[in-house]
């Protein structure tokens, strides 16, 4: 009973496009080499790391048995289930500017459960995808506490609100589907909302109990002392450059070179970087700010009461969340928030300080929903680069002749969980233990192809554009 997937305006010009595109390709591929860049904004989770120093980068040549690419959750998510697994291999995992520096510490901080695109996945799958990601937030809470990580986080629920009475009142009927399903969801009418949170032109709301807010910096980071403490090699700093498959793979860096048996792709909106998936997903840009803390009367005033966050049902979706120090962090609202730029460009240009009209629409946004958040001063602006797919299926599986380059990608601002559980998918996927993940949307899936240059930068134009909403992700 869940909502089919509605191939919205944007997916149908991308896919008339790739087909129209179809016979430029390999030209446009060739015309259009894509470089690496490393975003330079600060979000207000990295700045709560401000003890951490980078790993020297590596500088001799070495051999493995597993080479991670990826210093975010899904790099330090693998490189933590497979050295658990397999405490006798040799794991390198290799991070072009420092662990978290890439969306795992650029995000919105919500924790959530499901995927990016909800479908008619049928009872056992829909009860299934819930359960998977309920317990991949379980697994990390259990983390931090095993390992006694310092990491700012709360998990006392968040809610989806409705802004249109139809609307709501299908999720009503929806919630009353899960709940047969045996998940955990409610739904709250619009007095229960304003209880929870005084939010303007909402007309009900589902509350999750089992979500939360994190500072993903915080664990990614705390994390790399129990990875070299179990053997895990991590070098910050470093680059890969050129990637030669084989049954033995090499890994080429700036100083040195890497022979392996095996390598992870966990590079999410950088992955085209390496050579691959660039017909699978592309970067969007998405801007994120954060207040200072609100004092009591303002909190009190806002009305902001027992939920670590929430999002919208729109297009342009607007999500925020609430920290432990209670300052606001908050994305999303209208197209300034996001950004396709030319040729994959995986870092914002400039950001924040080139971007101040699309951080002045994203705090008229805030200030629609919450008038009195107005008020409050913001003290962090960032830009995230978030990978996203045409479909908005997650992609994670194993490719090439030999079946040694795994892959975890293309989360679609759904990677704070689901990059956490692709440690595990990879880890099983690598083991032949991977019974439980099949069946997933995400798992060893076929993807819709992406129209190469200049058709894909043309398609998202045309549609944000003329239809004056972006692609929900």
């Amino acid at each position: 009973m869940m909502t089919p997937p509605r191939q919205d305006l944007s997916t149908q010009l991308l896919l008339t496009a790739s087909r129209l595109a179809s016979l430029t390709w390999p030209i446009a591929a060739r015309l259009l080499p894509e470089a690496l860049e490393i975003d330079e904004s600060h979000s207000l989770w990295t700045s709560e790391t401000p003890d951490y120093q980078p790993t020297p980068p590596l500088r001799q040549n070495i051999s493995a048995d597993l080479v991670i690419i990826g210093g975010g959750f899904t790099g330090v998510s693998t490189a933590y289930h497979f050295s658990q697994r397999y405490p006798e291999k040799r794991v390198v995992l290799l991070e072009a500017r420092s662990l978290a520096n890439g969306a795992s510490g650029r995000n919105g901080g919500l924790m959530l459960n499901w995927l990016a695109m909800s479908g008619d996945y049928g009872d056992e799958l829909t009860a299934r995808i819930y359960q998977m990601t309920a317990a991949g937030i379980q697994t990390i809470r259990e983390i931090i506490t095993r390992h006694n990580l310092s990491v700012n986080q709360r998990f006392d629920g968040t809610i989806t609100m409705y802004t249109d009475a139809q609307r709501a009142e299908a999720a009503h009927a929806e919630i009353e589907y899960r709940q047969s399903l045996g998940i955990a969801e409610q739904f709250f009418d619009a007095a229960e909302l304003k209880r929870r949170l005084n939010v303007q032109g909402a007309f009900g709301a589902v509350y999750d109990p089992n979500t939360g807010q994190i500072n993903g910096a915080q664990l990614v980071r705390g994390l790399r002392p129990v990875l070299i403490e179990r053997g895990v090699e991590v070098y910050e700093g470093t680059p890969v450059l050129k990637i030669e498959e084989g049954s033995t793979i090499t890994v080429k860096t700036p100083l040195a070179e890497i022979k392996t048996k095996a390598i992870v792709l966990a590079t999410n909106g950088y992955t085209s970087k390496l050579g691959y998936f660039r017909d699978a997903l592309f970067p969007l840009h998405s801007h994120v700010f954060a207040t200072a803390p609100l004092t009591p009367e303002q909190q009190a005033q806002i009305g902001w009461n027992g939920l670590a966050g929430f999002s919208d049902d729109l297009d342009r979706i607007s999500y925020a969340s609430l920290t432990p120090d209670h300052r606001m962090v908050f994305g999303g609202g209208s197209n300034q928030s996001y950004a396709y730029l030319f040729n994959n460009r995986t870092a914002y240009p400039g950001s924040p300080g080139s971007a101040p009209r699309s951080f002045a629409k994203m705090q008229e946004t805030l200030t629609n929903y919450l008038p009195p958040s107005s008020a409050v001063p913001i003290t962090h602006r960032w830009t995230g680069t978030l990978g996203i797919t045409l479909d908005r299926h997650a992609l994670m599986g194993v490719r090439g002749e030999h079946q040694n380059v795994y892959y975890a990608i293309g989360y679609c601002g759904h990677g704070v969980t689901l990059g956490n559980v692709a440690g595990q998918v990879l880890t099983d996927i690598y083991s032949r233990d991977d019974a439980r993940w099949r069946g997933m949307p995400f798992y060893r899936t076929k993807y819709h192809t992406l129209p190469p240059e200049p058709f894909r930068w043309i398609g998202y134009q045309t549609f944000t554009r003329l239809t004056g909403s972006s692609p929900r992700v």
